[in-house]
């Protein structure tokens, strides 16, 4: 009897690491109520949308308001100007679990959620970056945005400053910045040139990555980091740079 007692309390104690492990990496049910990420891309703008997702990275807080990129196992979500308050914003550490119910909205191609609220819940997941260099030019990318991506063995290529000269970084789109700014630059792969930023807010001019874009040349073969925004197109938030491997 004391054999079979043991068996089944071992049995139960696999399957309790096997359902914790599950959580760690993402993959709980969601709560009653709450949207998958196939229905949250589904849902019409302007609707209310509710999600269960974990913090990736904080932007920025300003008067009670918190723009947050966040992530679950099947998709991501940007949260822009969520009412939070500098207390429960200072919670907010990465992987941090929260439900969200907030209105799901587009600008200029940034599918984001706003006028949202949240609650921090149980749970923890953090993304690993998803290569998705052979994505660029492709309808697939889109299917990505607002994820922790990666981009491979890109190269560094000129932008015109004010004076019409070629430099490998500009101070905000149109070089009318200064240091702080946030940073715009060229990269290149198999012949098409894409626009990524240093958004300041995110990663402002004492991070690493907002150094390392400013000691960029123009041909250098790069390997990047960051969060996968749309401007007009894809308009990356690069939170990495490193030397192409």
């Amino acid at each position: 009897m004391k054999k079979f007692l043991a068996v089944i309390l071992a049995v139960m104690l696999s399957l309790t690491l096997v359902a914790c492990g599950d959580n760690a990496n993402g993959d709980d049910v969601k709560s009653e109520g709450v949207m998958t990420y196939d229905e949250y891309v589904a849902a019409a703008l302007d609707s209310e949308v509710v999600v269960e997702t974990y913090v990736q990275a904080k932007q920025s807080w300003w008067e009670d308001k918190a723009t947050v990129y966040t992530q679950d196992k099947d998709g991501a979500y940007f949260l822009y100007n969520m009412a939070c308050s500098e207390e429960d914003y200072a919670k907010l550490t990465k992987g941090t679990k929260i439900k969200v119910t907030g209105y799901k909205s587009e600008w200029s191609g940034e599918v984001e959620i706003i006028d949202a609220t949240f609650e921090i819940v149980d749970g923890n997941y953090v993304a690993d970056a998803l290569d998705v260099t052979s994505m660029l030019g492709t309808d697939d990318l889109i299917k990505h945005q607002n994820e922790f991506v990666a981009f491979k063995g890109m190269t560094v290529e000129a932008s015109k400053d004010a004076d019409g000269n070629d430099v490998a970084f500009l101070y905000n789109d149109d070089g009318s910045g200064q240091d702080g700014s946030d940073l715009y630059f060229n990269v290149s792969l198999n012949g098409q040139t894409y626009t990524f930023t240093v958004e300041s807010y995110l990663c402002d001019n004492t991070t690493e990555v907002y150094s390392a874009v400013k000691n960029l040349s123009i041909g250098d073969k790069i390997d990047l980091e960051g969060f996968l925004y749309w401007y007009n197109g894809v308009n990356p938030h690069i939170t990495a740079v490193s030397a192409a491997k």
